[in-house]
């Protein structure tokens, strides 16, 4: 069995039904200066029950694709958001 990739970040929008983008940052070395940069990327994470909210820390695992750009679901919501 292949391992699936998990990620970890915070819901930034509440993308249509059943939907949220999900934004990850991660800390990288600039290769010319040698100092820690962040980068960003969001990712389309499917949310059966519809119980994300602007603001939770959630982490989602790799699924097949359940849409064009949707290939992510959620495992748990590490905290909840302010909001």
């Amino acid at each position: 069995m292949t391992h699936k990739r998990e990620i970890q970040g915070v819901v930034v929008k509440i993308s249509g039904d059943k939907t949220a983008s999900v934004l990850v940052t991660r800390q990288v070395i600039h290769p010319r200066y040698h100092k820690m940069v962040k980068r960003f990327k969001k990712y389309l994470v499917h949310d059966e029950r519809n119980e994300l909210k602007l603001g939770d820390k959630v982490v989602a695992v790799e699924c097949r694709p359940l849409s064009k750009t949707k290939s992510f679901r959620l495992k748990t919501i590490v905290s909840t958001g302010a909001n």
